[in-house]
């Protein structure tokens, strides 16, 4: 009957659910890992990447983005647009080609693959006939040739993926073609490169590995020239005019040939250049030329570097006049390509464009100097490998400016051009809010983004290194070449994952958003306040020892030392400047930090204990020693847990040895000791496991290594020896389930600089499972958490309820467990790890609004666990409302990133360079919204576009005329399975008729 009864209100709490909360992953942040191809459209003004995990990336104006991801684990060899048109093909290294296309839905365009297709050669064939090494998309949007590497050229109909099997050009036909004494002299390989004539489309150059091209007419089907190269080809290019091609070599040179109707010899060759010469060099594996208006043509080529001086350099040279630079990045280029001005894309070039792997770079090429132009997406945030993040919701527009301004002054050296790709409409509403999140580096740098839209941008770079001597020496930079030298260098790009030490590293960041201080810590046990100030200033900061051992004997450190401080007065640039610095002993990572601007405190802790710093007065208030005596371990540095298990392992290796000797010499029993043996050596591994799915709930020994370590400390404003009396307080909480309560007693705001702040111990909580503890909210009168500090002075949150009884809820990895105030008295609890065998790794409190009305909402704890999912807990009833799986669970590194937002988003890391976003919430999602609309042909493109032949457009009009029905069924049909040729056919019509929702004439979302 009870279940009857609540049977309506539960539905109802359903409903209120589904408008709090939803889960989605809605962009991803920052560089594409593991990159491995590059594609423009310059009609579309869009940039695609592939990578090596098979996802493709489509980027336009800041905000325009498509994700797609290919069925097949295989990485993406090229990317080809098709021209003037919404489709993209791509080469997988599998041998598999993709169509995918941008179509509209709902006034918005989507990324969806509408087709595959892999060449199929004779019965019997070996796979190299088949495997395709070049894709040429020809300008009339309607053919793909495809070159492989037994030297043919298949031609294919696209979008429908059918083979032209009468056009096809087969190794034969090319060699019977080519003169005996060449092909006497070599094979011709593989094909290496196919080229379309820019002023007669039936006309293509094939390139073999050996070094030959030919000229080939389409219409014709036969050969019109042979250019007969005798190095290994790279790459080619037709000059804009067709008057000749350039060709680039493995040995370093690059040639010039003259396109004629006669036969060209090899004596005839018009130029031949190896630019770094002399010496032996590295091929140049792609070479571009394009004419400018008024001038010198601009000639850009990557590689070609002499082999023993600078082999290991990354560079794409660029020559205009007389003007040479060898542009030096700092890893593996990938791809480039240049834009071009005006409406056609055929004006001077304005841009070149090179990803290489670990970032995109924007060059450029009409401001003296050639400046690079400052990315508004896709930054490599891993410039230098992030150690820790820290988000802050809803920023001040006066803080907001100055960080800007700082950040400003820091990006004088970059091109005051705008960014040069434009494609598709950003529809996305403007951001309700200003958000930051800022990024703690490996090299002692905070990055500050703005995480308000769809591009994280960078705004601000803060570099703590400055404060301390390091091994970097200060006149080595690397970004200035010597007068003279050859090959002219310019370092490029701002990706450096070389830190100068590793101590500098940002372990721990807080920042108040109302004040403008900010607090950070780091790897060596050093905890910086920062102010901020828009003006240089040269100080000298002093720093305050907090010996946390507090004289225990019977320790010894044996981590890293301390970073040395500078004495003499640093000039510190506009922008956060440290005035405070707290320096731990022993020097180990801060584990801990939070900052309270009102009453002018920090707090900090480490695996040793924790303490308070008054940074108005520069002094300690408090120092507490957290460590166990048997707590040896957090002695021991970073590797402990390694050693500890490598001596468990070692340890029960003995004990089976030893009891193999003692059953050799009793000879009783032999069998079931033995097992015994096995037994325990079996459960001492499975007590060892790392991540265990699920353990046994059970009290945890205070043996147990780093009990002492301090998770979460927390300030608050409650009631902590009486029911009558708030006073302000400070709360840590342990990896062995402690939870230490001090009273604090700040002086009058008048006498606040001179009278010192005290703290007194007032409670102490040790949870019977010993559970570490992750996180500690106080709950109002109301159950809401308690704001943060200045919030209500600034009129962004009611005051808190101090009428009703105060609640404290503490989270540990296991369970949830409230507590009256200030009895502490357990009132109830969830427990997580007894129900699910997960346990708690992040933890946060949120509001969620609801999508229906816009005055309801709901403030809850968002979780992460070890499993990789996601809950929502209520407060303060603690109950469980909604959980969705978010984080793969062998992810470990992504699950340690994650960070959440105070309105139900959240960040984690899926890869070195990239920050997958996500919202839990219905009301708050910022997610791409774009529109691609198909461009409309141009004269002059249109004049160049050859006539299809008359078979193929009617097989074409044929197709267009079938039934929906038919055309549903083959859709169903090619996304089943994989096709056969027949299929392949078939799934044309499909493709043809998808295409056809983007035509122009039909506006979407109409």
């Amino acid at each position: 009957m009870k279940r009857f009864r609540r049977h309506g209100q539960e539905s109802q709490r359903d409903r209120l659910k589904q408008e709090l909360f939803q889960f989605n992953k809605t962009v991803e942040h920052g560089f594409p890992h593991q990159p491995s191809a590059l594609g423009y459209s310059p009609s579309l003004q869009l940039l695609a990447i592939g990578t090596r995990s098979g996802a493709i990336k489509l980027y336009g104006a800041p905000g325009v983005e498509f994700m797609g991801l290919h069925d097949e684990n295989a990485a993406v060899t090229q990317v080809h647009f098709l021209p003037h048109q919404v489709e993209l093909v791509t080469l997988l290294d599998d041998n598999s080609l993709h169509m995918w296309t941008l179509r509209a839905h709902k006034g918005l365009s989507e990324l969806m693959e509408i087709g595959r297709f892999t060449l199929t050669g004779p019965p019997g064939a070996p796979p190299s006939v088949t495997r395709v090494t070049a894709v040429l998309a020809h300008s009339s949007g309607e053919l793909l040739l495809l070159g492989t590497e037994g030297g043919h050229v298949f031609i294919v109909e696209v979008p429908g993926f059918r083979e032209l099997e009468e056009r096809n050009i087969s190794l034969d036909q090319v060699a019977s073609s080519v003169p005996d004494d060449y092909i006497g002299r070599r094979n011709l390989e593989h094909i290496e490169a196919l080229q379309e004539n820019p002023v007669n489309p039936n006309q293509v150059v094939i390139g073999y590995g050996r070094g030959l091209m030919v000229i080939w007419d389409l219409e014709k089907q036969c050969a019109i020239q042979h250019i007969p190269a005798t190095q290994q080809l790279e790459s080619v290019w037709w000059a804009e005019d067709g008057g000749y091609i350039l060709s680039s070599h493995s040995d370093g040179s690059y040639c010039r040939w003259m396109v004629s109707v006669e036969e060209v010899n090899e004596e005839e060759e018009e130029k031949s250049d190896i630019p770094y010469g002399h010496f032996p060099c590295k091929a140049i594996s792609k070479i571009i030329q394009l004419p400018t208006q008024e001038g010198p043509p601009f000639l850009l080529f990557s590689g070609g570097m002499p082999r023993a001086s600078y082999g290991d350099r990354h560079c794409i040279t660029v020559i205009h006049s007389k003007t040479h630079v060898a542009l030096d990045f700092t890893s593996r280029i990938i791809d480039f390509f240049a834009i071009r001005e005006g409406p056609q894309h055929i004006g001077d070039p304005s841009a070149l464009v090179v990803l290489v792997e670990e970032e995109l770079v924007v060059i450029d090429l009409q401001t003296e100097g050639w400046p690079v132009i400052q990315t508004p997406y896709l930054v490599p945030l891993h410039s230098s490998a992030i150690t820790c993040s820290h988000h802050v919701s809803a920023i001040p527009l006066k803080l907001w400016e100055r960080v800007i301004a700082a950040g400003d002054l820091q990006s004088t050296h970059y091109s005051k051009r705008p960014w040069p790709i434009t494609g598709g409409q950003n529809l996305a509403p403007d951001p309700p809010q200003r958000d930051l999140l800022l990024t703690g580096h490996e090299d002692g740098t905070v990055r500050f983004w703005d995480a308000s839209g769809v591009c994280l941008y960078p705004m601000y770079k803060l570099s703590t290194a400055g404060v301390f001597h390091t091994d970097a020496d200060p006149n080595d930079n690397m970004n200035q070449g010597t007068e003279g030298e050859w090959p002219p260098f310019r370092k490029v790009g701002c990706f450096d994952p070389y830190s100068d030490d590793p101590r500098l590293g940002i372990q721990k960041i807080h920042l108040c958003k109302y004040s403008g201080y900010l607090t950070v810590a780091g790897t060596a046990g050093q905890i910086l306040v920062l102010e901020l100030n828009d003006e240089a200033a040269e100080q000298t900061v002093e720093a305050k020892v907090v010996d946390l051992l507090q004289g225990q004997e019977g320790f010894r450190w044996k981590g890293h030392t301390q970073l040395d401080v500078r004495e003499e007065p640093v000039l510190f640039p506009p922008g956060f400047q440290p005035f405070s610095l707290v320096q731990c002993q022993p020097p180990a990572v801060v584990t801990a930090l939070t900052l309270h601007s009102e009453w002018k405190l920090v707090a900090f802790g480490t695996s040793h204990g924790f303490g308070l710093y008054d940074y108005q007065q520069k002094n300690n208030v408090l120092i507490k020693c957290t460590l166990n005596p048997s707590d040896q371990l957090a002695m021991e540095g970073p590797l402990s847990r390694v050693k500890s298990i490598k001596k468990s392992l070692r340890q029960s290796f003995r004990r089976i040895r030893r009891s193999r000797v003692s059953l050799r010499k009793h000879h009783v029993n032999n069998a079931a000791k033995l097992q015994e043996a096995n037994a325990r050596l079996e459960a001492e591994l499975a007590e060892m496991e790392l991540a265990p799915v699920q353990r046994k709930i059970e009290a945890r020994s205070s043996d147990d290594s780093f009990t002492g370590l301090v998770r979460t400390i927390y300030f608050a404003d409650t009631f902590l020896s009486d029911s009558s009396h708030n006073t302000p307080s400070l709360w840590a909480g342990t990896n062995g389930g402690c939870v230490f309560a001090y009273m604090l007693r700040l002086p009058p705001v008048e006498h606040r600089a001179d009278e010192p702040v005290t703290a007194q111990s007032a409670k102490e909580i040790q949870l019977m499972h010993r559970a570490p503890v992750v996180g500690i909210v106080v709950l109002d009168g109301h159950g809401a958490p308690l704001p943060e500090p200045l919030e209500v002075a600034h009129d962004l949150a009611r005051s808190p309820d101090m009428q009703g009884s105060h609640h404290l809820l503490v989270i540990s990895e296991e369970q949830f467990k409230v507590f009256t105030l200030p009895k502490v008295s357990a009132k109830m609890k969830l427990k997580l790890t007894a129900v699910d065998g997960s346990r708690v790794r992040r933890v946060g409190v949120a509001w969620f609004g609801s999508s229906r009305s816009e005055d309801y909402g709901e403030s809850g704890l968002v979780v992460l666990t070890n499993q990789g999912d996601v809950h929502v807990v209520s407060l303060p009833t603690v109950k469980l409302q909604v959980h969705y799986p978010c984080v793969r669970r062998e992810d470990v590194s992504g699950i340690a990133s994650c960070v959440f937002t105070k309105h139900g988003q959240g960040f984690y890391l899926i890869s070195p360079s990239e920050f997958e976003r996500f919202s839990l919430s219905t009301r708050c999602v910022v997610e791409p919204r774009c529109l691609v609309e198909v461009p409309l042909l141009s004269g002059s493109s249109t004049q160049r576009r050859p006539k299809p032949d008359v078979a193929s457009s009617a097989h074409r009009n044929a197709r267009q005329d079938g039934e929906d029905a038919e055309v549903l069924q083959e859709i169903q049909k090619s996304l089943e399975g994989d096709q056969t040729e027949t299929c392949s056919l078939k799934a044309g019509a499909v493709m043809v008729m998808e295409a056809m929702v983007c035509l122009p004439q039909v506006i979407p979302g109409e």
